[in-house]
C-alpha cells in the first residue's frame, strides 16, 4: 500500500464503471485499487489495506452486502460505501446494518462521489487520531532528555538528526532507563504523530503467543482461535510499533520480522495470503544484540537492518548532575496532589548511589518514601529506601561525607581522571576538587 496519500478500493464487475470512478480519484491525489469479484476484492483488501472500500451490490460470484460483512471481519475499521443500480428503501436499510458507511445509487456523478468519499475518510482519520490519542499512557508525558548533562544533550541531538525519518531505530539501554518513553517521543513528535503507537514487551512470551499477538491469525489456525484476530503490526499501520526487548524474540519468528522491515509485508497465522503494512519499526534492548548477532543467538541479517540508526541512553551512574531534573520530573508524574521537595542531603544521597534499575527503580523509590512519609512535603535521606545500596550494600548508613566521597570519586573515575572536566561536571573549582581528593586521600573526611 502506497503512503503517500490515501487509498480506495473499487469493487463493481462494470469495467466502464471502475475506470470512470478510477480515473476521477486518481486524478485528486487518491490511490486506488481495483477489483470485479468477491474473490478478488477480498485478496485486494487483504492485500492493500486500503482507507475505503467502495462495493457494488451485486457481483458476479456473490453480493455486496456479504462481502461488507467478510471486508469487516478482516478490518472492521475500514468505512464501506455501497453503490447499486437497484436501490430501495429495504436495500440501503440492509446495507447500514452490515456496516456500510453510505448508500448510493447509480449513475455516479464524480464529483458528487468525490464530496462523500472525502467526508468519509476525513471521519476515518479522525477517528484514528482520537483512538490514538486514548492510547497515550502514562509515558506519553515524560521528557526523556530531562537533565543537563553532556550526554543527554548528545542523545537530544541525535535523536533531532533523525525525527523526521522513517528508517527503523534501535535504541540501546540498561533496565529502567526509559527506552519505551523514548520510543514514543519519536512517535509523538515525528511525521506519524497523528497514527496508532503499539508497544509490544517481546519478553515473557511464548514464541506461539508473540507470533499470533505481532501478525494475528486466521479463524481455525490453531486450537482456540475461534475467530480471526488482527496483528498489532496491522493495528500499528502508518503509525509506529515499538518492539521492546527485541532480544527475546525466537530466532523463528526474526525472519518474518525482517519481511516486515525489508517488504513491509506479513502473513497472519495459519493465512497463505501476504498483507502489505506500513509502519515505522522502533526497536529496544538491554543486551549487546552486536555480540548476540557474531555467536548465532540473533540473526545478523535482521540486525544490521533494525541498527540502521542506533542510539544509547546512558544510566542514572553515568550522569549524576541530571538526578535533580529527574526527580523532579518523577515526584510530579506520581500525582500525590501536593508539591514535594527532596532536601539538600538526599538529593546528595541520590547522586551518590548507583541506581542499578535506573528511572523504574527511582520511581519505586518516591513512590515509597511518599507513602511512608505521612503526607510530608520534603523527603529526606531517612525517607529514601533503596533498592540495592551502593556498591558494597550498605548505602543506607553511610555518612553525608561518605557519601559524597563515594559521589566525587565516581565522577573522576568516569571522567577517567581528568580533573578540569571532573570538576565542571562536578560544579566545583579545580583547586576544590584537589583538596577534597587529597583529604581522601590522606583518610581526614
Amino acid at each position: 500500500m502506497s503512503a503517500g496519500g490515501n487509498s480506495i478500493l473499487i469493487v463493481d464487475d462494470d469495467a466502464r464503471v471502475r475506470a470512470g470512478i478510477a480515473s476521477f480519484l486518481r486524478a485528486r491525489g487518491l490511490v486506488v485499487f481495483e477489483a470485479e469479484t468477491v474473490q478478488a476484492a477480498e485478496g485486494e483488501f487483504r492485500e492493500q489495506l486500503p482507507d475505503l472500500a467502495i462495493v457494488d451490490h451485486r457481483l458476479p460470484d456473490g453480493e455486496g452486502l456479504d462481502l461488507i460483512r467478510t471486508l469487516h471481519r478482516i478490518d472492521e475499521r475500514v468505512p464501506i460505501l455501497m453503490l447499486t443500480g437497484h436501490a430501495s428503501f429495504d436495500l440501503a436499510v440492509q446495507a447500514m446494518k452490515v456496516g456500510a458507511e453510505n448508500f448510493l445509487s447509480k449513475p455516479i456523478y464524480p464529483a458528487a462521489l468525490f464530496v462523500v468519499v472525502q467526508r468519509v475518510l476525513d471521519g476515518f482519520r479522525d477517528r484514528r487520531r482520537q483512538l490514538a490519542r486514548n492510547a497515550h499512557d502514562v509515558r506519553s508525558r515524560l521528557d526523556p532528555f530531562a537533565g543537563d548533562s553532556v550526554l543527554v544533550r548528545e542523545l537530544l541531538a541525535q535523536a533531532h538528526q533523525v525525527l523526521d525519518s522513517h528508517t527503523p531505530i534501535l535504541i540501546e539501554g540498561e533496565t529502567g532507563t526509559g527506552k519505551g518513553v523514548l520510543a514514543r517521543w519519536f512517535h509523538e513528535h515525528g511525521p506519524r504523530a497523528e497514527e496508532p503507537f503499539v508497544d509490544i514487551n517481546c519478553a515473557g512470551l511464548s514464541r506461539e503467543l508473540l507470533e499470533s499477538e505481532l501478525f494475528g491469525h486466521e479463524r481455525g489456525s490453531f486450537t482456540g482461535a475461534a475467530t480471526s484476530k488482527l496483528g498489532l503490526l496491522e493495528v500499528a499501520h502508518r503509525g509506529t510499533a515499538f518492539l521492546d526487548e527485541i532480544g527475546e524474540i525466537d530466532l523463528a519468528i526474526q525472519p518474518r520480522i525482517l519481511k516486515v522491515v525489508e517488504e513491509k509485508r506479513f502473513r497472519r497465522v495459519g493465512d497463505v495470503r501476504s498483507h502489505s503494512v506500513d509502519v515505522r519499526l522502533i526497536t529496544a534492548t538491554n543486551r549487546d544484540l552486536g555480540k548476540m548477532a557474531r555467536e548465532g543467538s540473533f540473526r545478523s541479517d535482521l540486525y544490521y537492518r533494525i541498527n540502521t540508526i542506533h542510539l544509547v541512553i546512558p544510566p542514572l551512574r553515568r550522569r549524576p548532575e541530571d538526578i535533580p531534573a529527574l526527580s523532579r520530573q518523577v515526584l510530579d508524574h506520581l500525582g500525590t496532589g501536593r508539591s514535594i521537595e527532596v532536601a539538600p542531603e538526599a538529593m546528595r544521597a541520590m547522586q551518590a548511589y548507583m541506581w542499578p534499575g535506573n528511572l523504574r527503580e527511582m520511581r519505586n523509590v518516591f513512590e515509597r518514601a511518599v507513602l511512608l512519609s505521612g503526607g510530608a512535603t520534603r523527603l529526606t535521606v531517612a525517607d529514601l529506601r533503596f533498592e540495592a545500596g551502593a556498591e558494597d550494600g550498605d548505602a543506607e548508613v553511610l555518612t553525608l561525607d561518605e557519601l559524597e566521597r563515594r559521589h566525587v570519586e565516581h565522577v573522576v573515575r568516569l571522567e577517567t581522571g581528568n580533573i578540569d572536566r571532573a570538576a565542571a561536571r562536578l560544579g566545583v573549582s579545580r583547586s576544590t576538587l584537589y583538596q577534597k581528593l587529597k583529604r581522601y586521600r590522606d583518610g581526614t573526611s
